[in-house]
């Protein structure tokens, strides 16, 4: 069915993204994105940046804790796969040059984003005739080699194009691959809260068990 992800569960959606294009990963071939540069690995509705240089960002910074310094890294573009994030050591490893995500121990991210589209939260949720909005997920289940989640998730229930009902006690399976392919629309609710975020998005089909 149709699942709506809230802006702090796109975040999550991100975050497991950035663990698996970290430079730290591929190198060690521990992620599906491993030797996939240049594939489409999402729909032409996606761009992913990386970007320690907007002003007044909470992770913005002049260099990493490398000394190189700050930059934007467009990671996906239009669904295309275009770089991965690597300090120094992942990046030599790679033939590659770092991308100043450096913090000392690997690989983090500066602000790390999916670029808002144009349609607001309520056209997404009225333009749904029948779904779910993923508010939490709990648990494990996250998989980088291959991309698969199953996690455990709450949230509501959409009838009609409206919100009708709280739902608890249900999971959620798919791989990230597939639902970045899947994404119908991207609202433009993106507030830079954390170093990663994305505004509210729908995926057209996720697989959702439960009563």
């Amino acid at each position: 069915m149709p699942v709506i992800f809230e802006p702090t569960m796109t975040a999550w959606l991100l975050g497991f993204l950035f663990a698996c294009a970290s430079g730290m990963a591929i190198y060690q071939k521990v992620s599906f994105l491993a030797d996939r540069l240049g594939e489409r690995i999402a729909n032409g509705k996606i761009t992913i940046i990386d970007d320690g240089l907007m002003p007044g960002k909470l992770r913005s910074r002049p260099f990493d804790s490398e000394g190189i310094p700050g930059q934007k890294t467009i990671i996906v573009k239009n669904g295309i796969l275009n770089s991965y994030l690597c300090n120094t050591y992942a990046a030599r490893k790679l033939k590659l040059r770092s991308t100043g995500n450096a913090d000392g121990t690997g690989v983090s991210p500066n602000n790390f984003f999916l670029v808002p589209g144009s349609v607001t939260p309520q056209d997404i949720i009225s333009s749904t005739k029948k779904g779910f909005i993923l508010i939490r997920t709990l648990g494990h289940g996250l998989n980088p080699v291959t991309g698969d989640i199953s996690r455990g998730v709450f949230g509501l229930w959409v009838e009609d194009c409206e919100i009708s009902y709280p739902v608890s006690e249900v999971t959620i399976a798919g791989n990230l691959e597939k639902i970045l392919n899947q994404v119908e629309v991207v609202g433009n609710d993106l507030e830079f809260r954390t170093a990663v975020c994305g505004p509210k998005i729908r995926i057209g089909e996720l697989t959702v068990a439960g009563e």
